[in-house]
């Protein structure tokens, strides 16, 4: 009896030491918050190249901070007709990677007339990059045409676009935000003071706020999932308190941890209706060299100049 009252007690204990640790790594995040707003308020006043965090910055706005491993490329059956459109596109991939960087642009396609809106996609890239709440990379938007009696509805996937003249990119105080050589637009976690610029810069609504939240808060343990890292980047984010990529803008890259190592990006793969297509477009042979050249192919908002990489098929 007494060793049930002494668990009871310090699992009582634990609970309260965990709450501790909940509030305070709060608090740290809101200062960082407050701190990187701050920053991003004076940096426009310093002509930017004078903040300390800008000069560390400018220099080398563009470098990768990771290096691959050498990869054993996947093994592939030959081509033969009528095979799975992944098949295809993994051929595609690999082509792709054998090229420099700066010779490829991975390009996006998406058969609206094709997808059921079944969200697999949103789910898949949420587990992958394993996104927190009010992050989400990949949203399908349901959308209602039409008037009574003759309605239908259309399901658009609105990934991030990989904008060639992306205006997130020049707002950035720290450039901490940047477009690769491959088309990518890309964040460093690690230069980003959240300032949120980029977000209210993008006409999609692409980029979403990490405010450090988790499904699970509130409850006496965080789930195991989701403390477990992502690899974002090439990088292990293990997400801990107020480490990034907690109080950081962040966004879709088309899985770039996958496709630099031989795997299309997660919402390709769990696409059940085979509505979502990518690949290199400088390679006149990848499945989507061919489908952007369709008559019935368009671009959203393509007025603003924003060149984005990722095209529909009406």
């Amino acid at each position: 009896m007494e060793d049930t009252d002494n668990g009871r007690i310090d699992k009582e204990n634990n609970r309260k030491t965990d709450l501790e640790k909940y509030d305070l790594a709060r608090r740290e995040f809101l200062e960082k918050f407050a701190s990187g707003v701050f920053a991003s308020l004076v940096a426009p006043a310093l002509g930017f190249v004078s903040s300390s965090k800008a000069e560390e910055t400018s220099e080398e706005p563009n470098k990768y901070h990771y290096k691959l491993p050498n990869l054993k490329e996947i093994e592939l059956p030959e081509p033969r007709p009528n095979e799975d459109v992944l098949i295809r596109m993994m051929r595609d991939l690999q082509r792709a990677l054998n090229k420099p960087i700066e010779q490829r642009k991975w390009v996006m396609v998406i058969d609206l007339r094709k997808c059921i809106g079944c969200h697999a996609c949103t789910v898949a890239c949420i587990v992958e990059n394993k996104l927190p709440p009010g992050v989400v990379y990949r949203p399908v938007i349901d959308e209602e045409i039409g008037e009574f009696p003759n309605v239908a509805r259309r399901f658009v996937p609105r990934p991030c676009f990989q904008c060639e003249n992306p205006p997130c990119t020049p707002v950035c105080p720290v450039k901490a935000t940047y477009k690769r050589p491959d088309g990518i637009v890309a964040i460093d976690y690690e230069k980003c003071i959240g300032c949120k610029y980029c977000i209210t810069a993008c006409p999609y609504g692409a980029r979403s706020y990490d405010f450090g939240e988790n499904y699970t808060d509130a409850t006496p343990s965080l789930s195991e999932i989701e403390e477990a890292p992502n690899f974002e980047y090439h990088r292990k984010w293990k997400r801990a308190g107020h480490e990034s990529p907690v109080g950081n803008a962040r966004k879709c890259h088309f899985c770039l941890h996958r496709i630099e190592r031989g795997l299309l990006p997660q919402c390709v793969t769990s696409c059940i209706g085979r509505a979502t297509f990518f690949g290199d477009k400088n390679d006149p042979d990848s499945l989507v060299a061919g489908l952007i050249t369709k008559p019935n192919v368009m671009r959203l908002k393509e007025e603003l100049g924003t060149e984005p990489n990722v095209y529909y098929l009406t």
